[in-house]
């Protein structure tokens, strides 16, 4: 068993050993410690010049401010490296990195989805398809942006509900933005009789529609006929609106349907509906003739059909 003496004499010596490694590395730790305290206040200094710099390119204040903050940890983190190097731990900092990027490989794996909207909301906010208050439509629903995070985007519809989509799907998705173009084209659908004169109709329609509140003055109305239809021919009239928000759109869409409504009472033009025709046509197995029956009897009538009676 070793005695005291030896164990303190060891000791005395082990201290000595590292006084002499403090003396000896006095003057490059007394260099990594102003290089880490220098790069501590200049981090600052960085975090508000970036985080200005990120407001001037971009509305989104939450990308602004993880950038800042990243500048300013990558700023330290690269001053620790340094200082490291100064005190020849060379291999220390190997280490280090060899361990950030294991434990940034993994993390990517555990949390890809997460880390997928982060980058996807960081490249929109750069892009900036669409800012708060625009209407749009994303991952098919439609609405106005309230708030734009980097997990998500968080948008109203126009029935009131509040919809988180996350900025992944965002990315990958079509996106439709209706404030940032002021026109917007309203077609509406209609259809007319098979009696009626066609180019008379064009020309009412036409007439009728002018006055259609926020309507573009410089873009004619069009109208256009489509198909031939079971019970009407079908028409789509086109009219360019100066506003492009809902209110203004469903607004417009309603007057030019009044308008054409009237429109075609005055003229004694007609908006048909579908019709069935009932055949009592005797071919049936039980049926009768019309012009046979009586008044009120329906109990012999048979089926129904778009055949003409005989």
């Amino acid at each position: 068993m070793p005695k005291l003496d030896d164990l303190l004499a060891k000791l005395l010596r082990t201290l000595s050993h590292w006084l002499e490694a403090v003396v000896v590395l006095a003057p490059s730790l007394l260099v990594a410690v102003l290089l880490v305290t220098a790069a501590v206040f200049a981090s600052r200094t960085a975090q508000r010049l970036v985080r200005r710099l990120m407001l001037k390119l971009t509305d989104n204040v939450p990308v602004s401010e993880l950038l800042a903050v990243m500048a300013r940890v990558a700023l330290v983190a690269l001053a620790l490296f340094f200082a490291l190097g100064v005190l020849d731990l060379d291999k220390t900092v190997t280490s280090l990195l060899a361990g950030v990027g294991v434990v940034g490989l993994a993390l990517g794996f555990a949390f890809q989805d997460i880390a997928a909207n982060f980058m996807s909301g960081l490249i929109l906010a750069f892009r900036g398809p669409f800012v708060v208050g625009d209407l749009v439509e994303l991952a098919g629903h439609r609405g106005r942006i309230k708030h734009i995070s980097l997990r998500a985007s968080e948008l109203e519809t126009l029935d009131g509900l509040t919809v988180l989509v996350p900025n992944k799907e965002v990315f990958q998705s079509a996106i439709i933005n209706y404030t940032r173009t002021p026109d917007r084209r309203m077609d509406l659908p209609v259809g007319t009789a098979y009696c009626d004169d066609m180019e008379k109709v064009r020309g009412v329609v036409l007439a009728a529609v002018r006055g259609v509140p926020n309507r573009n003055e410089q873009r004619e109305p069009e109208l256009f006929f489509e198909s031939f239809g079971d019970s009407s021919i079908n028409f789509v009239l086109r009219i360019w609106l100066t506003r492009s928000d809902e209110p203004s759109y469903l607004s417009a869409r309603s007057e030019a349907m009044i308008a054409i409504k009237k429109a075609f009472d005055r003229e004694k033009l007609t908006i048909p509906f579908p019709i069935r025709t009932l055949d009592f046509g005797a071919n049936f197995v039980g049926g009768v003739r019309l012009d046979r029956m009586r008044l009120g009897t329906s109990e012999n009538a048979v089926g129904t059909s778009t055949r003409a009676p005989e």
